[in-house]
């Protein structure tokens, strides 16, 4: 005997039972409403897991007190350390117990030959003072075109007298102190070491710092 087939099932909706058609538009609008749910759910799921993981850093992630602002170097230490290599006596100028010293290295230009001593100071007023000591494997002059270099290609403006030492002047304060590390500075010679001293500090500051460098070199 032949199984009946049970009647279409009425959608109380439309009293009535749907057609294929219907039926079909149904499972489609609800398979859509699924996946929407489904990416809506997935979406806010990664957020959290995403915030858990910024939190999860943020709390692994080692955080002290220090940084750039408070690094501070011995540059008399390190001077003393720096030159039986250099063959000569590296300055270590008196500054103000305010002023941070943040480098102080021996460095090599390999294409002049020059060995150079370098110090570069944060001021007390959160500006910026170097001092650079340069000489030759012979002892001959440190060539003009690398003090240009070091002077920021600026033309000297005059001279003037620190510390026992004649020097030559270069004062362009008209510049942006944010486009340049020397608004002022002075060069001399002390021995057989080209000195230089520079920055965007005062010239009060800057002198100041070319004459501690000076009454060294010229011990």
């Amino acid at each position: 005997m032949a199984r009946k087939q049970k009647p279409p099932a009425v959608v109380a909706e439309l009293g009535r039972p749907e057609t294929p058609q219907e039926t079909a538009t149904r499972k489609a609008r609800d398979s859509r409403l699924y996946r929407e749910r489904k990416t809506v759910n997935n979406l806010v799921l990664s957020l959290f897991v995403s915030l858990a993981l910024v939190l999860l850093m943020v709390l692994i992630v080692p955080r002290g007190t220090g940084g750039f602002s408070d690094h501070e170097v011995d540059v008399a230490s390190l001077a003393a350390e720096a030159s039986p290599s250099a063959g000569h006596t590296l300055v270590a100028p008196e500054v103000p117990d305010d002023w941070k010293a943040k480098q102080a290295e021996l460095r090599h230009d390999s294409d002049t030959r020059i060995t150079y001593w370098y110090i570069g100071y944060t001021t007390g007023d959160e500006r910026y003072a170097a001092v650079v000591q340069a000489f030759t494997p012979d002892g001959a002059p440190v060539e003009d075109r690398w003090i240009a270099a070091q002077m920021e290609q600026q033309s000297a403006t005059g001279e003037t007298t620190l510390g026992g030492l004649d020097w030559t002047v270069y004062d362009h304060r008209d510049r942006n102190p944010d486009e340049a590390n020397m608004l002022y500075g002075v060069q001399s010679v002390g021995g057989d070491t080209t000195l230089l001293v520079y920055g965007t500090d005062s010239v009060e500051s800057i002198d100041a710092l070319a004459t501690s460098v000076a009454e060294q070199a010229v011990e």
